[in-house]
């Protein structure tokens, strides 16, 4: 399937790995980039050291693109941005901050994330290769606009290949991004649920657990909302904040929150971020199988709406569509 992302990326599908904190390490990477779409290493808060033995340990299982996730709050962004041209890094996602100042270092391709057209016409102009429009649907830190109202008006407003995400988890918000004018994916939560996702078993059974109303959004009064399955903290989290309290004190919950669901498997008091498509997330699968069947849903869900909508006198049209959609030539 080829589409402006796939040719830019070097990808054999428009599907991209969320470059998730304490989440997406090397294992995780390896495993989307090798079935085909381009996984992520999140660097986070990490120090320049950790990312570099990432990006190592990434080439050793596979010899496909991948890219690193720059936190660019983190102390260290600068090192970790000078380790990713010298190890040649192909792509780098950026998010919490401007890139400006890293954008065509060494030619490495650089895809920020944005939450509105502001940001995203603003990164254009800098030199970015394309953006990522994440709407509020997503797990971790948000905005406010949902990714049906955001990723059109972000198509419209740059002329620079655009990545949906936020609630997209099988083939048929795959489908709908595309139809919004997206060139690609990035899901995360789904693939948070992996088999070769090195989370917790407990955070993964709380995602394949979830329903449709089981993420809360904590930190809306501190200005940096985040999206989590509703537990215990979430829970108090919210209650505090209603109470009016400190700043201070709502950081003291949150302390260490995202180890302590990630590593330790606290699913009471950690951060269990996640966005509002957990509740289609029904079991684990590889990353390969996930990635085939997002495609696969996607084909034949594609095929069933143009033989019910679209077909000609001589009844050809899906098969004409579809052969076209999955040509080297569709989707430009």
């Amino acid at each position: 399937m080829k589409t402006e992302i796939t040719e830019l990326l070097n990808i054999e599908y428009p599907i991209i790995q969320g470059g998730m904190a304490w989440v997406a390490d090397y294992h995780l990477a390896a495993a989307v980039s090798n079935a085909g779409g381009l996984g992520l290493i999140g660097s986070g808060g990490a120090p320049a050291s950790w990312v570099k033995d990432q990006i190592r340990e990434v080439k050793k299982l596979t010899d496909k693109p991948f890219g690193v996730n720059i936190m660019l709050m983190n102390p260290e962004a600068d090192e970790i941005a000078k380790v990713i041209v010298e190890e040649k890094v192909p792509v780098v996602t950026t998010g919490a901050g401007n890139p400006a100042k890293y954008i065509k270092e060494a030619g490495v391709k650089v895809i920020p994330v944005v939450a509105s057209c502001a940001l995203a016409k603003m990164m254009e102009r800098c030199g970015a290769d394309a953006v990522v429009a994440e709407g509020t649907e997503a797990g971790g830190h948000i905005g406010e606009i949902t990714t049906m109202s955001l990723v059109p008006q972000v198509v419209d407003a740059v002329n620079i290949p655009v990545i949906a995400a936020g609630g997209i988890a099988d083939g048929r918000g795959f489908a709908a991004a595309l139809m919004l004018g997206a060139k690609a994916v990035q899901m995360g939560t789904h693939f948070v649920a992996t088999k070769e996702c090195n989370v917790h078993e407990n955070y993964k059974e709380k995602i394949i657990k979830a329903k449709d109303i089981d993420s809360k959004v904590t930190g809306r009064s501190t200005g940096h909302p985040v999206r989590v399955l509703r537990n215990q903290m979430s829970n108090e989290y919210i209650k505090k904040e209603q109470e009016g309290a400190t700043l201070e004190e709502l950081e003291l919950l949150t302390l260490g929150g995202l180890r302590k669901a990630v590593v330790e498997g606290n699913v009471k008091e950690g951060s269990l971020m996640a966005g509002q498509i957990a509740g289609l997330v029904k079991k684990q699968y590889t990353c390969k199988e996930l990635i085939e069947k997002v495609v696969t849903d996607y084909r034949d869900k594609y095929t069933v709406f143009c033989d019910k909508y679209c077909a000609w006198e001589d009844g050809t049209a899906a098969k004409k569509v579809v052969e076209a959609v999955f040509s080297d030539k569709s989707n430009k």
